[in-house]
């Protein structure tokens, strides 16, 4: 529904919207999910989205929802691989832990997990910089033109 795009696109959460709204954020779940929101409803969101109750009632056009979509696709995709880099690094740091106390436990006089540890150290800092944008070698960009270069149009 609208109500969706609307919070997305001023960047609030289900949970700020409800709050400027007065609405519960299972109110405003229902709604994003589909679900009919009553006149008290719509009369609240309207007031936040400075907008008309009308206006909240209808679909959006399928041009721009199309558009809006790749954006939030785009939003989506790099948040999630902030949190696979995030996620990488907590398994980075949990087995390079056990590997020093398994090496520190069986053999103290020669300290061999710096070898696993610089290795994915590596692998971490690539990762970092890919997420976070730093070095973009493989991104967003480079699909597009790839995707634009084997279906013979130019940019």
């Amino acid at each position: 529904m609208i109500i969706r795009k609307l919070r997305l696109q001023r960047g609030w959460s289900q949970d700020q919207l409800a709050q400027l709204s007065g609405l519960s954020i299972r109110t405003i779940q229902r709604i994003e999910r589909g679900e009919k929101p009553s006149l008290e409803s719509l009369k609240s969101l309207a007031a936040v989205f400075e907008t008309t109750i009308e206006k909240l009632q209808t679909e959006p056009d399928m041009q721009n929802d199309t558009s809006m979509t790749m954006e939030e696709q785009l939003v989506i995709d790099q948040v999630r691989s902030i949190k696979s880099f995030y996620s990488h690094c907590v398994t980075y740091v949990t087995v390079i832990s056990l590997l020093f106390i398994i090496n520190l436990a069986t053999n103290p006089s020669h300290i061999w997990a710096w070898w696993p540890a610089m290795g994915w150290g590596i692998g971490i800092i690539s990762h970092g910089l890919s997420a976070f944008e730093i070095t973009n070698l493989f991104g967003a960009n480079w699909e597009k033109r790839q995707i634009e270069k084997r279906l013979g149009r130019k940019l």
